[in-house]
């Protein structure tokens, strides 16, 4: 049990993945208008915003995962 104390409970993992999850999206839907030549000016540097789009989605996934795992585990229980 002293193993589970230092563990953060469930809701707040949950909590801190749909956060995570949340402000990636929104970031990565920023990233992908800046990518879109209506909204793209001349300076835009599309190596930089295709590397920031690619490490938005690496992010989503990471939380969908976290998310995944811990409901898996939740229902297991």
């Amino acid at each position: 049990s002293s193993c589970l104390a230092s563990q953060k409970p469930r809701s707040e993992l949950v909590r801190t993945s749909l956060r995570l999850l949340t402000s990636s999206a929104f970031r990565l839907q920023c990233e992908c208008r800046k990518a879109l030549p209506a909204e793209s000016g001349p300076g835009t540097d599309m190596q930089l915003v295709t590397q920031q789009v690619i490490q938005c989605a690496y992010d989503i996934a990471k939380a969908a995962k976290q998310l995944v795992t811990i409901t898996t585990k939740e229902n297991n229980n």
